[in-house]
């Protein structure tokens, strides 16, 4: 067993975890302060949520900042990353942190790959829950500038109008158009009077409470029910109580017909009850970080079983689906090719082995798909229960 004071430490700092944004409250003018009626049920906002909202919010300047310290480091190739974060100096995080933001984000994006490679060549659509300043679209359309895809992002308003401003400034402008040939002034940009929302045909900024989603025939604007879309939720489900983050997966898998493929990508803290785990809560509450979903869905199979109970599995039909789960330690292991590890050895002399096998056991991605008669492309992403080696 490691010795626990170090991390403890680290688990201590604002960057650990890497959290993206979902603030508990009300969009302006949707019942703020009364309570609103949402496909999750009546919520209140109360002084205490409000402070609570603020605490949150901030973790996605931690998880920007942890970002752009693993993009520094050399880890992750990112040139929107500083331009989106704020400040101009980011310490450097230590590299074990470096290492787990680097397998969380690569991790994602081989899920987003699979997604994007399945079922044909045809138009697909993304929707990033509790989006924050994550750059994944861009990034997207820099490696692939005739990639077909829809990106919508989903995230409170005080999050969107800020990403939106700086979006349109002048040096991520330029960025965006010389990089990913993305022009963000183009006459089909639209951009609300509140400048909290952003329209195009390829990219949507929403300013929406997901606990106050419209009701399933209405749907949120631009979202096409007919396209094969995938759903990422990088820590956000994770600070709703537990009935409003089911609520969110039930509205998207039905909101979306069940002859639309549909997939899900989500990474989360897992493993509260051990050592590690009562730490790491404990310290997270400490700082007014309540991680609500953890109790419920503590484990790998409890986070597999939960995607499961929302449809992602094979259907009577004869479609096919499935719901995996795996933690980070075993995604660096298994998803990680040996070059890749020998590169990312060679960039920081990292002492804490043994951490950062404790920390990466307590997150994980699970991913989940169904309504694709081909799943190929899903049987190359290894997990524990299709591996020897989990």
């Amino acid at each position: 067993m490691a010795n626990l004071k170090p991390l403890i430490n680290i688990m201590s700092a604002p960057a650990i975890p890497n959290l993206n944004t979902l603030r508990r409250g009300g969009l302006r003018g949707r019942g703020r302060g009364r309570g609103a009626a949402s496909v999750g049920g009546v919520h209140t906002t109360t002084p205490k949520t409000i402070q609570q909202d603020a605490i949150v919010q901030n973790t996605d300047n931690d998880a920007a900042t942890s970002r752009l310290s693993a993009v520094d480091a050399g880890y992750l190739e990112d040139p929107y990353a500083r331009l989106l974060t704020s400040g101009d100096d980011v310490a450097r995080r230590l590299p074990l942190m470096n290492r787990g933001t680097y397998v969380r984000t690569t991790g994602i994006d081989r899920v987003v790959q699979t997604f994007l490679s399945a079922g044909g060549t045809g138009r697909k659509q993304i929707i990033s829950l509790g989006a924050g300043s994550d750059t994944r679209f861009f990034r997207l359309k820099q490696k692939r500038r005739n990639l077909d895809v829809v990106y919508h992002e989903i995230d409170f308003e005080a999050n969107t109008r800020r990403k939106i401003s700086r979006l349109r400034s002048p040096l991520f402008s330029a960025a965006a158009k010389d990089l990913a040939g993305i022009d963000v002034h183009a006459q089909d940009v639209e951009i609300s009077a509140d400048g909290a929302t952003l329209s195009s045909p390829e990219y949507t900024i929403h300013p929406q409470d997901l606990r106050r989603l419209p009701q399933h025939d209405t749907g949120l604007p631009g979202i096409d029910k007919s396209l094969p879309t995938l759903i990422i939720s990088e820590c956000c489900l994770v600070y709703l109580p537990p009935d409003d983050a089911d609520a969110v997966l039930q509205y998207f898998s039905k909101v979306f017909p069940s002859t639309t493929p549909l997939a899900i990508v989500i990474y989360e803290p897992i493993r509260p009850h051990d050592s590690f785990g009562k730490t790491m809560v404990r310290n997270l509450t400490s700082r007014g970080i309540q991680l609500q979903t953890l109790e419920k869905y503590a484990g790998l199979e409890e986070q597999r079983k939960r995607l499961e109970a929302h449809g992602f599995k094979a259907d009577g039909d004869g479609s096919r689906g499935e719901s995996e789960a795996a933690d980070i330690e075993f995604i660096w292991r298994q998803w990680v090719a040996p070059d890749e590890k020998e590169r990312i050895d060679g960039l920081e002399w990292m002492d804490e082995v043994e951490e950062f096998v404790l920390l990466a056991q307590h997150y994980c991605i699970s991913w989940g798909w169904r309504g694709f008669t081909d799943g190929v492309a899903w049987d190359s992403l290894l997990s524990p229960s299709r591996s020897s080696d989990g």
